[in-house]
């Protein structure tokens, strides 16, 4: 843990070095933190009112920020090119357009808390970075939001209750940015706690902190480096599908308020009246619910291996029934799974690239990257990305 801390305090300093070239001397930046989280149960179900079992992961989005005295709104990146630049007290007015950049991130979450009266919406240059990879399935979307809400509410003195900033960010992923997502993100980065898995059930938003022994095991995120350019488009694809699956399939059930409601069985007796690519879609999430069930109980008895069995079937199931697996997704988790000391793994993410999540006994790790690394060299010619985790504090400033 202590390394991980030198490890943010170090990033933290480079954002502020970073901040100097881009913006010029003046007043230090404030630096503001938000972790990325990996997903471990509940594929695909939070969008469909499901539970699910994240973890916030001691990587993130660093936001350095300073006041401006011309009321200015100036926004830039050190990972991405590009700018954004506009007035503070006509922002909310102007009603600017989505720019397709990164910027929208953070702007939707301006014009949303903008739009709420700021006590004192003062100009700011806001410079953000961090070590979370983008479009890796780390949630790099949600962890610029969060971190964006927390650092405007610093900044401007809004004194907001931590859940408000929650729902600014996935406002502003819904409503600005325009990805149908579920809750799952903001929540995880917003209620992070070390040592702990989340457990939230989409449905009704109500969560609990589940332990993980992390003296014995550890987390793994290994990244094929495919990256999701039509992520988007296929993400909200399948969000349309599992609401086609619940409109034709919600009069047979009663009460019935999102796809996680409907039993197995109804499904069968309805398959043959839906689109087979829509059958699929239900089938996953109605069996996902099930599987993520099951693991929540296999942790609480500390059985690691049944949790691990349910990740590993969830996989199998995002691979044939909501087909957002890839040939590099599939070979990092055959390769994982093929080992002794590795409880379970699946793609985390949307899928369509990104990253794999492994639970291992924690003193293999050199092993299990020399297997992951040997075994997809073989099979597509370069090297994964291995990363241990740690869990998180959550949102904060840094000293």
């Amino acid at each position: 843990m202590a390394r991980h801390a030198h490890e943010t305090q170090a990033a933290a300093q480079a954002q502020r070095v970073a901040f100097s070239e881009i913006f010029g001397p003046g007043e230090d930046p404030r630096i503001f933190f938000a972790p990325g989280r990996v997903n471990l149960m509940g594929a695909h179900l939070d969008y469909n009112g499901g539970p699910v079992m994240p973890m916030a992961i001691n990587r993130g989005t660093f936001i350095a920020a300073r006041r401006r005295t011309d009321g200015k709104l100036r926004m830039a990146s050190t990972l991405e090119a590009g700018e954004f630049i506009g007035e503070v007290t006509t922002l909310a007015r102007d009603n600017p357009r989505r720019t397709g950049t990164w910027a929208d991130y953070p702007l939707g979450v301006a014009l949303g808390l903008l739009a709420a009266e700021p006590a004192e919406p003062v100009g700011l240059d806001l410079l953000f970075g961090g070590n979370l990879p983008v479009g890796a399935g780390l949630s790099s979307s949600a962890s610029i939001c969060v971190g964006t809400a927390l650092a405007l509410d610093a900044m401007w003195g809004l004194q907001s209750p931590p859940m408000d900033r929650v729902h600014a960010a996935l406002r502003s992923e819904r409503e600005f940015v325009g990805v149908r997502c579920g809750i799952m993100d903001p929540y995880a980065v917003g209620l992070a706690r070390p040592a702990h898995l989340l457990w939230l059930d989409c449905k009704d938003a109500s969560h609990l902190h589940l332990p993980l022994d992390t003296e014995r095991l550890a987390i793994a995120v290994a990244d094929t480096g495919v990256r999701r350019e039509l992520a988007q488009g296929e993400f909200n694809q399948r969000v349309s599908e599992c609401g086609q699956a619940f409109r034709h399939l919600a009069p047979h059930v009663a009460g019935a308020t999102c796809l996680r409601d409907i039993p197995f069985e109804v499904l069968l007796e309805q398959r043959t009246e839906l689109e087979e690519s829509v059958a699929r879609r239900a089938e996953h999430v109605i069996r996902e619910v099930e599987r993520t069930f099951r693991a929540r109980d296999s942790l609480l008895a500390g059985k690691p291996a049944g949790f691990g069995l349910e990740m590993t079937n969830a996989h199998a199931s995002l691979r044939e029934l909501f087909q957002v697996s890839c040939p590099e997704l599939d070979t990092l988790v055959h390769s994982a799974t093929a080992l002794d000391f590795v409880a379970g793994s699946r793609l985390t993410g949307a899928g369509f690239g990104g990253c794999t999540v492994i639970i291992f006994d924690r003193e293999r790790e050199d092993e299990l990257r020399a297997r992951l690394s040997e075994d997809f060299r073989a099979r597509h010619g370069t090297l994964p990305t291995v990363e241990c985790f740690e869990g998180d504090l959550g949102p904060r400033e840094l000293s």
